[in-house]
């Protein structure tokens, strides 16, 4: 290939000295469009591709595999007087985690941003860039394998709309955001997604992320503790997908059956496939230490308070939510759900309404209603919010 190409829409940059010249270009920029193609499907950690970055009068595709030494990126990246728009950040975020073990920041997430504007939560960046631009972006590379090479210029085009309409859409949504004074409540949510903490989880908590261990106790509970650590260990060392080391439905049963020898072992049905016998000796290490240790054994998240609430509580908040989506024209299950109030009722300072954007527009109220500091009254055949 050559050094960088170009086309009526975008450049490709595939060697130092072009994207050299490219950070340059942009290295003034207050904000940046920013998106990212990985391939995961055989590996721990994402592979990266490529990169695409851009503003409202450069988008650019940078192939990241054909350039040693990515500085000059990184460090366009990581400029903190410079926002990085993305549209759903985690997945790209937590590349940036593995690649660099920082994140790059300050961030604006389009995502999260859409429901402030009147959007479904989790909608997708089509959807917005059809109904922002009127443009209706294609799907035919959405399976495709970013790791090979050459590149088709199909697949270049397709990358480049990733970021072409997201410079479009972020100078929109943000002014519109401002225009509705919302703009700021999203600052909780992308500080919270820049968290290095949320993409970092450590070895000896990977047991949470096994939903059936839930049911698992004492000697038991040991056992998935350290089967799960040994194959996050495992699987990041020959960087492979962890169910590729042992699957999840395995490990509970291994933990559950406690065998005491490969023929015990052998009888566990769920770790036939891939696994077969390679681990045996690894695993029933991790069994016989889990039992004769004799430290507590790791504790359970506590399950949340679950006692009845008043359903005549919950339709009196739920007028509040009502109430407050009317007047600022969202809708109302965006800002609430029943389960959502339920939990608020209960004490529960995690619950969605609470917490985020959504504790300014409504959290605050629903906060203050249950400690009876407002009260709803019909004024002129509508419904209002009174301070007592």
């Amino acid at each position: 290939m050559s050094d960088s190409t170009s086309s009526p829409s975008f450049l490709f940059i595939d060697s130092a000295d072009a994207l050299i010249d490219l950070c340059q270009q942009l290295s003034s920029e207050k904000w940046l469009a920013v998106d990212t193609e990985f391939v995961r499907d055989s590996t721990y950690y994402p592979e990266f591709c490529l990169l695409q970055i851009g503003n409202e009068q450069i988008s650019a595709c940078i192939d990241v595999l054909a350039i040693e030494d990515l500085a000059p990126l990184l460090e366009l990246l990581f400029n903190p007087g410079c926002v990085k728009v993305f549209h759903a950040a985690t997945q790209d975020l937590e590349l940036f985690c593995h690649l660099c073990q920082r994140i790059p920041a300050p961030i604006f997430d389009t995502q999260l941003a859409a429901p402030l504007l009147g959007y479904a939560e989790q909608v997708g960046y089509a959807t917005l860039v059809n109904q922002y631009m009127g443009v209706q972006l294609g799907k035919g590379q959405q399976r495709t394998d970013w790791s090979k090479r050459p590149l088709s210029q199909d697949q270049l085009s397709y990358a480049a709309d990733d970021v072409r309409y997201l410079a479009q859409l972020y100078p929109k949504m943000r002014d519109s955001l401002h225009d509705r004074g919302r703009l700021e409540w999203l600052n909780d949510d992308f500080e919270q997604l820049v968290r290095i903490e949320k993409y970092n989880v450590p070895i000896d908590q990977a047991w949470r992320r096994i939903k059936a261990t839930k049911k698992l106790k004492g000697t038991r509970l040991r056992a998935a503790q350290r089967l799960a650590a040994w194959r996050e260990k495992t699987a990041r060392s020959a960087n492979k997908p962890r169910n590729w080391i042992v699957r999840d439905e395995a490990l509970v049963d291994i933990a559950t059956m406690l065998p005491v020898d490969r023929d015990a072992l052998s009888r566990v049905r769920s770790l036939k496939g891939r696994s077969g016998e390679r681990y045996y000796d690894a695993l029933l290490e991790e069994v016989r230490a889990a039992k004769s240790d004799s430290s507590p054994a790791p504790t359970q998240e506590k399950s949340k308070s679950v006692e009845p609430v008043d359903a005549a509580l919950v339709d009196l908040l739920m007028a509040v939510v009502q109430l407050r989506a009317e007047e600022h024209e969202v809708s109302a299950s965006l800002l609430a759900s029943r389960k959502s109030l339920e939990q608020a009722l209960r004490g529960d300072q995690d619950s969605l309404v609470l917490n985020g954007w959504r504790a300014t527009l409504i959290g605050d109220d629903i906060q203050r209603m249950i400690n009876g500091e407002i009260a709803l009254s019909i004024q002129d055949k509508r419904l209002a919010i009174n301070t007592i």
